[in-house]
């Protein structure tokens, strides 16, 4: 006897289909929301850099016994005020805030050697060797600038 008021139950083909499907799209959802987020972090940590596009960072250590080779060109990216203050030995000035920056660092750098560039904190310097970078040059940056290279007690020429 069927009460006329009472519902029929759903065929459980009708619920699995109806939960599986439900399933499918949070699934696909959140995988597109998971992927565009993944990019956008690294996008944001500028971890993708086209090919050629890559430059290294170099620790004090590091970056000090780099720039004794004869085939790199040492670079500081400060203003020339900063760069007469104090400044590493037989570094280039080429301030990288200036409108032509990358003009002169064409016209004064070889292409077939490293070019190893610092700042003060090393911010400037990182934007100046993506710029180099992506200009075809092979860059080194100077972790913590020339701050750091003070603190290690690293030599500073007048």
């Amino acid at each position: 006897m069927k009460i006329e008021n009472y519902p029929e139950r759903p065929s459980y083909f009708l619920l699995l289909t109806s939960y599986f499907l439900k399933k499918t799209i949070f699934v696909a959802i959140n995988t597109y929301i998971m992927k565009k987020l993944l990019f956008s972090l690294l996008a944001a940590l500028g971890l993708l850099s086209s090919c050629g596009n890559a430059f290294k960072n170099l620790a004090v250590d590091d970056f000090a016994q780099r720039i004794t080779d004869p085939t790199v060109v040492l670079v500081d990216v400060r203003t020339p005020d900063e760069y007469n203050a104090g400044h590493i030995a037989n570094a280039l000035n080429i301030d990288v805030k200036g409108a032509d920056f990358l003009e002169k660092a064409k016209a004064t750098l070889p292409t077939d050697k490293t070019i190893a560039v610092y700042c003060r904190s090393g911010r400037r310097s990182a934007t100046a060797a993506g710029m180099l970078s992506s200009a075809g040059y092979k860059v080194v940056n100077l972790l913590g600038g020339i701050t750091a290279w003070k603190e290690a007690g690293k030599p500073v020429t007048e």
